[in-house]
């Protein structure tokens, strides 16, 4: 028997289904789309004014948190004919980089970070920068649509000039989807729900807290529902809402944290 033989297993991201649903399926697993994140691109008169700026030289770092982010601010200096321009003044500009997406879309553009985290984490990246001094320093600060309070908060201990570039933003998931995806948990209709970024953690658990089931749902990850996260930064953000059975693998890629789900099943119910 396969190892997710007949499970039902939601898969919250909104990219790559297919390639997860066909992992999960390979397993014997049931892969059902529940997307609750909707991510949009931001390519407005702001980020444009935001790569102007960075080609001209007016940053002393550059902090980049997500592979997306790289690829869409290159893709939009493209657009404004200003490509080379953009990365020849990258090479001349210290980066740190948080995440292995991240590092890998740089070295694809030729580029590699000076510093880069510990362990994909935000809080990891402020373990590596602790080594340097910015202090006075001008930064552009890539973000991801999420918060990041330590890593400002130690950018403000430095008395650093930061200024954040937000390539694109999540928008809400669709309520339908929602609606469906807590009726499914709740009911047991799923044995498992797979978390590939934070913001699908917070839009579920917000949902859950509007519609006064906030605690059944814990209880359902708890008892029912296995959290699947596709690293140590989602697997946090699950904690942190207080949701303590979360499985997810050393290295952050979606095929082990499937392959990780599989071992676990196998594991405890002794097949």
């Amino acid at each position: 028997m396969k190892k997710l033989e007949g499970k039902r297993i939601a898969i919250l991201g909104s990219r790559k289904i297919e390639e997860i649903s066909k992992i999960v399926e390979n397993l014997g697993g049931i892969a059902v789309s529940r997307p609750a994140q909707g991510t949009s691109l931001r390519v407005d008169t702001k980020l444009k004014e935001h790569i102007q700026r960075i080609t001209a030289g007016k940053f002393d770092w550059i902090i980049f948190t997500t592979g997306i982010g790289v690829e869409t601010l290159y893709n939009t200096a493209l657009e404004m004919g200003i490509g080379e321009e953009f990365i020849e003044t990258l090479h001349n500009t210290r980066i740190a980089a948080r995440g292995y997406k991240t590092v890998n879309l740089l070295k694809k553009l030729g580029l590699s970070p000076e510093v880069r985290d510990d362990d994909g984490s935000t809080a990891g990246l402020v373990r590596s920068l602790a080594a340097y001094s910015l202090q006075k320093s001008n930064v552009a600060l890539q973000l991801h649509g999420d918060p990041a309070p330590r890593l400002i908060q130690w950018l403000d201990e430095q008395h650093a000039q930061y200024e954040e570039i937000l390539p694109y933003i999540h928008n809400p998931p669709e309520t339908e989807v929602m609606e469906r995806l807590l009726s499914e948990l709740l009911e047991g209709k799923l044995e498992a729900a797979v978390f590939t970024s934070t913001p699908q953690v917070r839009h579920l658990i917000q949902y859950a807290r509007k519609q006064d089931a906030e605690n059944q749902l814990k209880r359902a990850f708890s008892d029912k529902v296995i959290a699947l996260a596709v690293g140590k930064v989602t697997a946090q953000a699950l904690y942190d809402e207080g949701i303590n059975r979360v499985i997810f693998p050393k290295v952050e890629r979606m095929g082990s944290a499937i392959v990780e789900l599989a071992n676990y099943y196998q594991m405890n119910t002794g097949d």
